[in-house]
């Protein structure tokens, strides 16, 4: 690998083209150009790199599967919305030296420790440095350095830095004095003086210093003697401290690992009662799954479905209709989105559905299909996914509630319209029902459909184009075959919560419109909690959001909806909120709501959350010392450029708790701002909070650039000295960079 290979990248049947590939001297990073190019070339880390699939494990390399055979074919699958790399060697040797080699590499990145990823990290500075590759690094070499790690410091102060480091006094940094630079460069004056409050020497902290630092600041009362004993264990990098000390160079390896982060590692892991109604969760739930970008002439993809279930979906979106060969298609349809197989769908979710997580994955099915490739869709479903499927109650009974995401383990329900109850039915077709968005839109307001009468003009250089919306007056058709496979989620027509409440199944589900589900939250927030203990709702995103947009889910999640389907591909906020809320519980896609959210006579209201519940306030207040001292990612690629950070943390929640407020920017410093702010929230429902903060490079001309973000349920929330590992907006890690906090919560009086 290092040697290097040409290898063909193929992006479509037509696009084929060689680029010659290499591993470079650090072991992480590759490197690949044209041989046209010129001094022009790119680069990525295996660290980017989720996974390697072997032969033809893409659709583009499926499409050109009769040009190239299969063992000589490879792709690489990235982390996060980063498209894949489909790539094709020349030989069977060459193929499995870059495939084993990659895989190997992935797992040396995921196993380092916390010493190992910083040590790594010095080496890549110092091999970005070193620009004439002497294995040295110059005065003028420095100075570029500072401006590549986000730091403006005066020349003078730089050159005394450079000169204690130096230690050969050669005017130049071999690679050991370049990390002894950078621990100068890096010092943790924040971190420091927290070591010193507790340290009774200045030099180490005692075992009952330790302690008492975990009782007094981590706010940690339980077994806080053995907790110490580990951390002392796990961080501290001498052995001779190990015997009940820890060191300076410990103290701050444990405040930057998981256990000193601000997520409670504790509920990283599944903790929670998965035993009670599936009602009675918010389930990850995807809308417009088959979509890679937006909805109006994006690509549908398999990759979409794979994307979304790896991050821990557990209802995604299958748009159906009939298809020119007499195999139903799934796309958007009426719009110019491709469009790919039914069967292929529901393979690719049965090959990747439990990879993230054994709990049951709902398939909600748009049937525009007619009848002849509805029963060709029942059969692909009941021969591709077998016993996968669940086609009968689990008792055989008819069910007075919902069964539990344990006994759901491992299974796939199929959310669609159904012929009858799950009482024994005689009708053989049903002509009096539509597809459930279709139902939605004739009460939507933000629906481009409307108004279905109604004339629209548009005028373009002198032509005047007239279209109207003609509602179909024929009756969709529903087979047999299909409406059998349906038992737990019922597609039916939402009639009011009144006739919910005295005629609806626990079976029977509805969908609702953003627009329809936050005027039902405002207008009769608590009939819509008590609604959704008993039964499953699906909120999905306005028809008008054709660039595939978001709506903020917590709006949705108030009111206890479970299934709040969100463009996964589509970056942003809504995302954040999403991410933030399933990475607890083990990532499983199935999170249980708070207690009053699970009781059919809760008197709960999000627009009025103490009346007549009583919950605990809360103060929460984020001292934010300074940034994790190793930098933030530069949003502006020019040369010379530094960013003007500032912090901002938001509360999501009941519309009573949400807030924001933000620290002053830091001038010309992304390497190691200090703000010392304190900002202060008070908190009524915690139980529903998320917590976000956004770190930004402030713009005094124009809008703020995003550097990164982290979001949390505020019950996740570890308070004292933590750390905030950022992600960028695609939700990736962007390492070393982080937020060093102070966390108090206290009730408030």
């Amino acid at each position: 690998m290092m040697a290097g290979s040409t290898l063909r990248k193929v992006k479509s049947r037509s696009w084929k083209k060689q680029r010659h590939f290499r591993l470079l001297e650090d072991g992480l990073t590759i490197w690949y150009k044209s041989k046209w190019a010129g001094k022009g070339h790119s680069t990525f880390s295996v660290t980017e790199v989720e996974a390697v699939r072997e032969g033809h494990q893409s659709e583009i390399l499926l499409s050109t599967a009769e040009e190239f055979p299969a063992d000589l074919c490879f792709t690489l699958v990235f982390h996060g919305r980063q498209g894949n790399l489909d790539l094709v060697a020349e030989s069977l040797e060459e193929a499995q030296a870059w495939i084993q080699g990659v895989r190997k590499l992935i797992h040396k990145a995921e196993t380092m420790d916390e010493q190992e990823r910083l040590d790594q990290w010095v080496r890549d500075w110092f091999q970005k440095a070193d620009k004439n590759k002497d294995g040295k690094m110059n005065f003028k070499e420095v100075k570029k350095l500072l401006k590549m790690m986000n730091v403006e410091m005066n020349e003078e102060h730089a050159y005394h830095l450079f000169k204690m480091a130096d230690k050969s006094q050669s005017d130049s940094l071999e690679i050991e004095q370049f990390v002894h630079f950078y621990k100068i460069l890096t010092q943790r004056n924040e971190v420091w003086k927290v070591f010193q409050d507790y340290s009774g020497d200045g030099e180490k902290l005692m075992l009952e210093e330790l302690e008492n630092f975990l009782r007094t600041e981590q706010q940690e009362e339980e077994q806080s003697t053995q907790h110490a004993k580990q951390l002392i264990e796990s961080y501290e990098p001498s052995e001779t401290g190990k015997q009940g000390a820890m060191s300076l160079e410990g103290f701050q390896m444990y405040l930057c690992s998981q256990d000193g982060s601000i997520f409670k590692p504790g509920l990283l892991e599944l903790y929670q009662d998965m035993s009670q109604p599936l009602s009675h969760y918010f389930i990850s739930s995807s809308h417009n799954t088959y979509l890679l970008e937006d909805q109006l002439r994006g690509q549908s993809s398999l990759e979409a479905y794979i994307q979304a279930l790896k991050r821990g979906c557990r209802c995604v979106e299958v748009d159906c209709w009939d298809g020119s060969d007499g195999e139903p298609v799934v796309y958007h349809g009426h719009t110019l989105t491709s469009k790919i197989l039914f069967k292929d769908v529901i393979s690719t979710i049965k090959e990747y559905g439990f990879r993230a997580s054994d709990f049951p994955i709902i398939v909600s099915l748009e049937n525009h299909c007619g009848l002849e490739q509805q029963t060709l869709m029942a059969q692909h479903l009941t021969q591709i996914l077998g016993d996968l499927l669940q086609t009968s109650t689990l008792d055989g009974q008819v069910p007075q509630q919902l069964p539990s995401p344990q006994e759901l383990k491992g299974k796939i329900l199929l959310k669609a319209k159904k012929i009858g109850g799950l009482e024994k039915c005689v009708d053989e077709t049903l002509t009096d029902e539509v597809s459930d968005e279709e139902e939605m839109a004739n009460g939507d307001e933000e629906s481009p459909t409307e108004e279905p009468q109604a004339e629209k003009k548009n005028k373009v250089d002198g032509w005047v184009f007239l279209s109207f919306f003609l509602p179909s007056l024929q009756k969709s058709k529903l087979s047999r075959e299909l409406s059998d496979l349906v038992v737990y989620c019922k597609s039916v027509h939402f009639h009011g919560f009144e006739h919910a409440h005295c005629h609806a199944k626990c079976y029977e589900m509805s969908s609702f419109s953003e627009s329809k589900a936050k005027k039902l939250g405002k207008e009769a927030g608590t009939e819509f909690v008590q609604y959704n203990t008993r039964q499953l709702s699906r909120t999905y995103p306005s028809g008008l959001r054709t660039d595939s947009s978001n709506y903020n889910p917590q709006d949705m999640w108030n009111v206890g909806c479970q299934i709040v389907a969100l463009n996964f591909q589509t970056a942003g906020l809504e995302m954040d909120l999403n991410d933030g809320l399933f990475k607890q519980n083990g990532g499983c896609g199935y999170i249980l709501k708070p207690d009053f959210m699970r009781d059919g006579n809760t008197h709960f209201c999000p627009e009025k959350p103490e009346e007549p519940i009583f919950h605990t306030k809360i103060q929460s207040k984020s001292q934010l010392l300074s940034n994790n001292g190793q930098q933030l990612p530069k949003v502006n690629q020019k040369e010379g450029s530094i960013v003007d950070p500032l912090v901002r943390v938001e509360i999501y929640g009941v519309p009573q708790d949400q807030a924001k407020d933000e620290t002053s920017h830091i001038n010309n410093n992304g390497f190691n701002p200090v703000w010392n702010a304190t900002l202060n929230f008070v908190i009524h429902t915690p139980e529903l909070a998320l917590v976000r903060f956004v770190v930004e490079d402030y713009d005094k001309a124009s809008r703020n650039d995003f550097i990164g973000q982290f979001t949390l349920p505020f019950t996740c929330i570890q308070p004292g000295y933590r750390h905030i590992h950022l992600l960028s907006k695609d939700g990736m890690a962007i390492p070393p960079s982080s937020l060093f906090v102070n966390i108090s919560i206290s009730d408030y009086e």
